[in-house]
């Protein structure tokens, strides 16, 4: 029995698991990397939050503390769901779904205006329609289960 468990321990990971496990993992890189001077851009402009933050990691993306903190809490909970499939899988696909809402009110918003709150610009627009469709695309490609062949 305890053989048993630390195979299953020792296991390597699914590609879903994997997958969700670097997602994570790339979204705490992009949070910390927001937080220094240089590699975002205009740091001393930084806000909290909304639209008056013009901060820009990597000089193109505009953050704020919000923003840089939401990365964060995505890394962790992409960390904490990669432990199992179906979390991975949950992970991927609500992420996705929840950054395709994101790309749609970066779309509607005035990006000048208080509802631009996170803050949001045209290159962040973008970027949140390729996280969309990527994390939903990889969730349900690496857990497809294989058809049948009569």
């Amino acid at each position: 029995m305890a053989g048993s468990s630390r195979v299953a321990r020792n296991a390597p990971a699914s590609p879903v698991r994997r997958a969700a496990q670097v997602v994570g993992i790339v979204f705490l890189v992009v949070g910390v990397l927001g937080f220094i001077p240089g590699i975002t851009t205009n740091y001393d402009t930084m806000m909290f939050a909304g639209h008056e933050s013009r901060a820009k990691l990597l000089g193109l993306f505009q953050v704020s503390v919000l923003h840089n903190i939401v990365h964060l809490v995505f890394g962790v909970a992409g960390l904490a769901l990669s432990r199992t499939v179906s979390g991975a899988r949950a992970y991927l696909i609500g992420g996705g779904a929840i950054y395709l809402v994101l790309w749609l009110y970066g779309l509607v918003i005035d990006h000048d205006s208080g509802a631009n709150f996170v803050p949001l610009n045209g290159a962040d627009n973008w970027l949140h329609l390729f996280l969309g469709v990527g994390m939903i695309a990889l969730g349900v490609a690496l857990t497809r289960r294989p058809g049948r062949r009569a």
